[in-house]
């Protein structure tokens, strides 16, 4: 991820003089795995946990993961730094959810879910990113599954940060697990470019609420349309190292990076205090949803 100034914010001078990069933070991603042999996490993958194939190496067959980790996390050494991500010194706990189109079972989850729970204490793992949200439709007794399990990150203490999915724009179109009123749900600002689709002026699709029972959502938005970060596949197809993906899948690392650089400032804040320093520190303008903006400098502000 490129930094860019008007996209997030003023970046304050802990995170220019590079003071406070997620260090001493796990951070744990529920997603389609990661690339071990991208340069830019070596040394940083603390663990790994695959709940689709049950194989013991460290994969990604989809690209998703490596892509959200990289936001997240990415040290930027194969750009010399410009696509670094926002927390470049956390390390990362790695639960494989997802299968090598993108998609998973609820019990694949909750499988996860609970391996970080057991984990979290031997890793230190205080956030965990989930940008998986499910497809409509689903039964209601999975959904109270999916929501259940998020909800029981939360209370043990864990900063839950969840996409609100890209089904949207339109009211009641949040994803689950995005629906919890505990976790902090990351949508994208509406955002000016090409079109999605013929006659669309507008990249406008993440999910918005009020949820069924009536909670605003997302909580907040960041930056997901078009957003450069990891590519899985660039050694082994001989592509390039960085490759560009949108979506709330995207802007919810966004939001778990920055976090990671606040709790390696403020080690004692606990989750609630993250999610109010969070609502805090956003800043309104158009597009915005919930809270606003993410703001990185005024998070990080005392």
């Amino acid at each position: 991820m490129r930094w860019v100034k008007d996209a997030i914010g003023y970046w304050c001078e802990d995170i220019l003089e590079k003071k406070f990069l997620g260090q001493n933070i796990g951070v744990s991603v529920l997603d389609s795995g990661i690339s071990p042999s991208h340069p830019d996490f070596y040394g940083r993958i603390s663990g790994f946990g695959d709940f689709v194939n049950e194989k013991k190496m460290i994969y990604d067959d989809s690209g998703h993961g490596t892509h959200v980790a990289g936001i997240l996390s990415g040290s930027g050494k194969m750009s010399n730094g410009a696509y670094a991500g926002l927390a470049p010194k956390a390390s990362l706990l790695i639960a494989k959810v997802l299968d090598q189109s993108g998609n998973g079972m609820v019990e694949y989850v909750m499988q996860g879910i609970q391996w970080i729970l057991d984990q979290k204490k031997n890793k230190n793992i205080r956030i965990v990113n989930i940008s998986v949200g499910t497809q409509p439709g689903l039964e209601k007794s999975e959904e109270k599954r999916l929501l259940e399990g998020v909800d029981a990150l939360w209370d043990a203490g864990l900063v839950v940060v969840v996409s609100a999915g890209n089904y949207g724009p339109g009211e009641g179109t949040v994803a689950v697990p995005g629906s919890s009123r505990k976790v902090i749900t990351v949508g994208v600002a509406d955002t000016l470019g090409k079109p999605v689709r013929q006659g669309r002026a507008r990249w406008d699709y993440s999910g918005e609420g009020p949820t069924e029972c009536c909670v605003v959502k997302p909580d907040l938005v960041a930056p997901g349309t078009s957003i450069v970060s990891c590519n899985a596949n660039y050694k082994k197809y001989l592509q390039k190292p960085y490759i560009a993906k949108s979506g709330t899948s995207m802007a919810t690392p966004m939001v778990s990076g920055a976090i990671a650089c606040l709790l390696s400032k403020y080690p004692d804040m606990t989750n609630v205090e993250v999610k109010l320093k969070l609502r805090e520190s956003c800043i309104r303008a158009e597009g915005t949803h919930g809270w606003g903006m993410l703001h990185v400098g005024r998070l990080l502000a005392p």
